[in-house]
């Protein structure tokens, strides 16, 4: 599918959006960048704060290894070149929840270089997103406001957590392009186990840098909207933006690079700071850190120790399970659901578990916004269900409602058809008796049938009422093939 082109109509034309993203992904790690205080969340404010990250006179940094190989797993997973040597340079700049008034980060010499990813869009095209950068910085801690009117409170707990900044190219188009893009940033850095992802904590968010130009014309200038945690508030942030953009320009204003804040409540961005240019920060190497040498050898060695990613586990499960490439995608973009789908899978029919994974069980965990880990169907349970469609147990319409039960009582499959007496009737004497019936007590709709076959229909539609008619008296249990071959049979067609 082609990319088609997203425009905005302005009063004096259309504009297309050009957007590049920052996105801050905290690594996956006991203990932060550069001290061995714990990253785990939720602890009471300023428990998880070594001497280091406290700022304290005479406190040296010391570089975290774990950190540096998940930067690298993070990479390679990015299909970007790794940079065999790197350096960490302090970032000037007031933080009031950073004792030591300055940031650790990389800025010309980062640890990963140029990359590319392949994002689907939802409408299902295909596009390409260019990696800039991956540089390992240190994160700030949390200023807390609202709960003195005349004083701020700071928890130091983050300060001082390792950060993965990924930056992209401006490659961009769209705000769906956007969320698409981080989604599928997220399900890398989850399948590299170098990120959990979690939005919510604050785990991975973006800066969403957004300009605006006329289709062809040269970049315009960009606003970045900061520390946006969520797909929704990516694309709402990105689009509010771009029409503020807009309506600037067409009103003969100039557009201010600067940094903003998306407010979610308003559903708009309100300006934060003018955007600081390199000089602006006064970046120098940092002289309590020795420049980052990497060894080729040790680079490879976690090459070889990567993950199956999503891209390729797609592919496998198009060409191992013959699912279609919609279902594929789906099931391959999240770690728990393709594990989940190959414990439905293994040893049956793979097309149809791949059905009831994402149309049956999806479905209703997205209806009722449930995680999968909150099903309340387990992959064994859902498998036992396809077993008894597989081999003629139950028809796929008797499924659906043991599915339902399923789900109420949390009760297998099997337990439920046995009790419920709801195996499907094979018998075929049984299903000709109902046949019979049916046939002999509508005279006109057999006529009916014949007509439209005789007229050169090869499938009368007067044909699927008997079919109804015959479903409806066995209680649904009939077995519709042979519900099919009996009553053509038995109408001479």
């Amino acid at each position: 599918m082609m990319r088609t082109p997203y425009l905005i109509a302005g009063a004096t034309g259309d504009w297309e959006v050009v957007m590049g993203l920052e996105v801050h992904a905290q690594v996956a790690s006991r203990s932060k960048l550069f001290s061995g205080a714990s990253t785990a969340f939720g602890a009471d404010p300023n428990t998880h704060v070594s001497l280091v990250d406290a700022a304290l006179p005479g406190m040296l940094p010391v570089l975290n290894r774990f950190c540096v190989e998940q930067a690298i797993r993070t990479g390679l997973g990015l299909n970007a070149a790794i940079n065999l040597m790197s350096r960490f340079d302090r970032k000037n700049y007031f933080y009031p929840d950073l004792p030591q008034g300055y940031q650790i980060s990389q800025y010309k010499h980062p640890i990963v270089g140029e990359g590319a990813i392949e994002v689907e869009a939802d409408d299902g095209y295909v596009f390409t997103v260019g990696i800039e950068r991956l540089h390992l910085e240190q994160d700030a801690g949390k200023s807390i406001h609202d709960l003195d009117p005349n004083a701020t409170f700071v928890d130091l707990n983050r300060s001082g957590v390792a950060l993965m900044e990924i930056v992209s190219r401006p490659d961009i188009r769209s705000p769906a392009e956007a969320a698409a893009y981080v989604k599928k940033l997220r399900s890398i850095l989850i399948a590299l186990g170098t990120c959990d992802g979690d939005m919510e904590k604050g785990n991975l968010r973006a800066d969403v840098n957004v300009s605006v130009r006329r289709p062809g014309a040269p970049y315009g200038t960009r606003c970045e909207i900061k520390n946006v945690n969520s797909f929704r508030f990516i694309m709402q942030a990105a689009e509010y933006e771009a029409r503020r953009q807009i309506a600037i320009l067409e009103d003969g204003g100039q557009i201010d690079q600067e940094t903003r804040l998306y407010n979610a409540e308003k559903g708009e961005t309100r300006s934060m700071r003018s955007k600081e240019d390199a000089h602006d920060y006064r970046y120098f190497p940092d002289p309590d850190l020795l420049p980052l040498v990497l060894d080729a050898a040790f680079v490879e060695k976690i090459r070889a120790s990567l993950p199956e990613l999503p891209d390729q586990k797609r592919a496998r499960f198009i060409a191992q399970y013959g699912l279609k490439d919609y279902d594929a995608g789906v099931i391959a973009a999240d770690a728990d659901k393709s594990a989940f789908f190959e414990k439905v899978a293994a040893g049956r029919d793979a097309r149809l578990a791949a059905n009831w994974v994402t149309q049956e069980l999806f479905g209703y965990l997205n209806k009722e916004g449930l995680d999968l880990s909150a099903s309340p169907v387990s992959a064994e349970q859902l498998g036992g269900l396809v077993d008894l469609i597989a081999n003629a147990t139950i028809s796929g319409k008797i499924a659906k409602e043991v599915f339902a039960r399923m789900i109420a009582s949390g009760e297998a499959a099997d337990v439920i058809v046995e009790r419920e007496g709801l195996r499907q009737v094979t018998d075929t004497g049984a299903i000709e008796a109902v046949v019979d019936a049916i046939i002999a007590a509508n005279p006109a709709q057999v006529d009916q049938v014949r007509a439209q076959r005789a007229q050169g229909h090869e499938k009368p539609k007067a044909l699927g009422w008997f079919v109804g008619q015959i479903m409806k008296e066995s209680g649904g249990k009939a077995n519709p093939q042979a519900v099919n071959e009996i009553l053509l049979k038995k109408l001479g067609l």
